[in-house]
């Protein structure tokens, strides 16, 4: 995006652990902001679970208002309830009133934190507005229901170019995963638009291969992987296999990014069990705040808060219990801001 004056910040927390995951989260986005003198402001708005029964729904009006004058989003974990007539994910909505088409999810060997193998440093790129996940879900009848699976051109087109110009500023390698030999149409709209897209980007390699054989080589060989670029539901499902390659969900951030707009959030759930337990793994969150601030065009600062994440790993004095240590979420988050 480029840095500018102001940057106002919505603040979702969520429910079950996210407010605990971002009363972590919040002294290290104030360290990092009094370090570098940066022009950012947040403020606090209600959603999730624990709204639908006070509003009636898990977006309240109040807090619609705060997302559109803001230009991006921190969201915290936030239970999806399910059933065929219940509400639609906190993340989805946002997702479709900004047009957040790009989700972007790296994985990345991290110190101290159990890899399948050194060196692995990948990003999955998926497509966030169509596919499985369009939202054409429906029963035909009371022994019948039935899902479309929307692929449409200019969704490949603008994600395409998002991944070549990702893979361009990183190892110039991306690989396109579909399964053309059996969803033939879609999925060979789809390879067409990479395809075409590819010939204005000579200096990266393209490759591709079907998703069912893409998890077998992401545990085989994920070290050789750069940037990957896929359909909605194979993201959803490949990120997560990523995510458990380099340490697991608790490691793991995301961004879900616009034309004018972004979310940050951390790929994992809302650990109801854990609520108010001052437990869980901050550092997914805090690693999504890194991904908002190279957004921002803050690259210095983003880099800085990396540091600090990695230095925290690489002592092992201050740890949550998924990285064998014996610390609480909000021992990490001051840990972490003491470092920057």
């Amino acid at each position: 995006m480029g840095a500018k004056k102001d940057w106002k910040v919505a603040i979702i927390p969520g429910d079950g652990t996210g407010p605990d995951i971002i009363k972590a989260t919040v002294p290290v986005l104030e360290a990092i902001k009094n370090k570098y003198r940066l022009n950012i402001s947040w403020e606090f708005g209600n959603g999730g679970l624990n709204c639908i029964e006070k509003y009636g729904t898990n977006l309240p009006e109040t807090t619609i208002e705060l997302l559109k004058r803001s230009d991006c989003v921190i969201k915290g974990p936030a239970t999806t309830p399910e059933g065929a007539t219940s509400e639609v994910s906190l993340a989805v909505k946002i997702r479709r009133m900004f047009d957040l088409y790009a989700n972007v999810r790296p994985c990345k060997t991290l110190p101290n934190v159990q890899s399948l193998k050194p060196g692995i440093d990948l990003v999955i790129v998926r497509e966030n507005t169509e596919g499985l996940y369009s939202g054409l879900d429906f029963q035909v009848n009371k022994d019948t229901a039935m899902a479309v699976r929307l692929i449409t051109r200019p969704a490949c087109q603008r994600i395409s170019k998002f991944a070549f110009d990702l893979a361009r500023t990183r190892k110039k390698h991306l690989t396109f995963v579909h399964k053309g030999n059996i969803l033939k149409a879609s999925d060979g709209l789809f390879k067409e638009v990479v395809d075409g897209v590819a010939k204005q980007y000579a200096d990266v390699t393209l490759d591709d291969a079907h998703i069912d054989a893409m998890t077998q080589w992401l545990i085989k060989q994920p070290e050789w992987y750069d940037v990957l670029v896929m359909e909605n539901m194979f993201g959803d499902i490949l990120s997560d296999e990523a995510a458990m390659v380099v340490g697991g969900v608790g490691v793991g951030p995301s961004a879900d990014i616009g034309e004018k707009y972004a979310m940050f959030e951390p790929i994992h759930g809302s650990a109801p069990k854990y609520t108010g337990m001052d437990k869980v793994n901050p550092i997914a969150t805090i690693l999504s705040v890194k991904m908002m601030l190279e957004w921002m065009g803050y690259k210095d600062a983003a880099s800085a808060l990396e540091k600090a994440v990695i230095d925290v790993l690489k002592e092992k004095r201050v740890l949550t219990y998924d990285l064998g240590g014996t610390a609480k979420c909000s021992e990490v988050g001051r840990e972490i801001a003491s470092k920057i």
